[in-house]
């Protein structure tokens, strides 16, 4: 077998839909005949460091790196290979290659969310289990969502299962949820040709499954016992990642499903193209109205408006109160000078009618004549007035009603004024 790649899978367990078979080959001699086929399969996981090479390499081309409108898309595509850095278009993806860029995109403030875009007819068993358990460990940090365009079968399902959701496109497909390994039985091609192969060996097991012989049952049920074995871990993987029982996933039988039937088993959510979901998963992650970090130009405007209310509402508030204390210091200023003394008339006109500053109306009562004052012969009789007790006039009012205290009393009493 010339080709590396191929020759990985000769007689080892594999994640790989049976119906993709010569597409599978395809791809893997695809690979090989590439300008840089030879080198990336020489490298394997080994890279430079860092990882990820100054454009224009001929590396860069392998490892793409694209983030669009928030989202960065992941290639799963081709044949998945363990231990290979580099994704080469829609033929060959690497474990290694995945992991680095989803580490990358999960620690990159520019990803909002991650798209698996998957076509693939699956991969190598090693490696992949180990990817699956990343994927999932990171829900949670930033969405993920994984896209079958077409297929996403067998180790690409694994991957898949891990993100959020799963949308298949209308003629896309999942599934394959299975292990498979053949042991291949050249005895008799190699009687015919003449030949006879004579293993020298030590251990009694040593030689078991080799493709002279026939395949003992004994050697068989120990290779079905490790491919079980392989089976429960992706049963597992997958019933956790989809929050599916295990007797649901084993019902699959490793069948693969059309985009209807997908979602009805509860192995995908949705059907569409591929353009549209991609677009539609940025336009979720976009930061809108609802998003307590953003506001809109008509939420800012009645923002605006609600604390302008709110400041003029406050503002007459406070207003009110400077006024108040205002007057309460005017009217003290003017009907407690020294000018008001003698013109308390005039004093108690300009404080409590006009709104005549504190300083002018002092000015003004400085310039006016004080009050004469009471007549000299009116005082015998005052005198004689204030002799005689004063009269019990019971609680009847004059007139009906007693008028009560003067405007200029109240003010007085209300401001804390002293007496005429």
């Amino acid at each position: 077998m010339s080709n590396p790649l191929l020759a990985r899978f000769a007689g080892e367990p594999a994640l790989v839909a049976p119906h993709a078979r010569d597409r599978f080959e395809a791809c893997l001699a695809a690979v090989m005949a590439a300008e840089h086929g030879p080198e990336m399969v020489r490298e394997g996981a080994a890279a430079e460091d860092g990882f990820w090479p100054e454009p224009g390499s001929w590396r860069a081309a392998y490892r793409p790196y694209v983030v669009t409108g928030g989202v960065l898309q992941i290639p799963v595509k081709g044949v998945l290979l363990h231990d290979f850095s580099f994704a080469v278009g829609s033929l060959v993806t690497g474990y290694v290659y995945i992991r680095r860029a989803f580490e990358r995109g999960m620690a990159d403030p520019e990803v909002r969310g991650i798209a698996l875009i998957c076509d693939s007819p699956g991969g190598e068993v090693a490696g992949n289990f180990d990817l699956v358990d990343v994927l999932y460990a990171a829900r949670g940090a930033k969405p993920v969502r994984a896209f079958a365009h077409e297929g996403a079968y067998s180790a690409a399902y694994s991957i898949a299962s891990a993100a959020d959701r799963i949308i298949v496109s209308r003629t896309g497909g999942v599934g394959s949820i299975g292990v498979v390994t053949a042991h291949i039985d050249a005895s008799g091609a190699l009687a015919q040709a003449g030949l006879k192969v004579t293993f020298i060996f030590a251990g009694e097991h040593k030689v078991d499954g080799n493709s002279a012989e026939p395949l003992p049952p004994e050697v068989k049920d120990r290779i079905q016992a490790r491919i079980d074995g392989l089976y429960d871990i992706f049963v597992a993987a997958v019933a956790r990642n989809r929050s599916l029982k295990e007797t649901a996933v084993r019902a699959t039988k490793a069948l693969t499903y059309a985009a209807d039937e997908a979602i009805r088993t509860g192995l995908a959510d949705a059907v569409g193209a591929l353009d549209d979901a991609v677009a539609a998963f940025a336009a979720e992650l976009t930061p809108t109205a609802e998003d307590p970090s953003m506001i809109t130009p008509e939420a800012h405007e009645a923002a605006v408006a609600a604390a302008r209310a709110d400041g003029e509402a406050a503002g007459r508030t406070a207003g009110e109160a400077v006024g108040a204390t205002a007057a309460k210091v005017r009217i003290k200023a003017i009907l407690g000078s020294d000018e008001a003394k003698g013109r308390q008339d005039l004093a108690e006109h300009l404080a409590f009618d006009t709104d005549m500053a504190a300083e002018a109306a002092v000015a003004v009562l400085a310039k006016a004549p004080k009050m004469a004052p009471a007549a000299a012969e009116g005082a015998d009789f005052l005198a004689a007035m204030r002799a005689q007790p004063n009269p019990d006039l019971g609680t009847g009012r004059s007139h009906g009603a007693d008028q009560g205290p003067s405007l200029a009393d109240r003010m007085r009493a209300r401001f804390d004024l002293p007496a005429a």
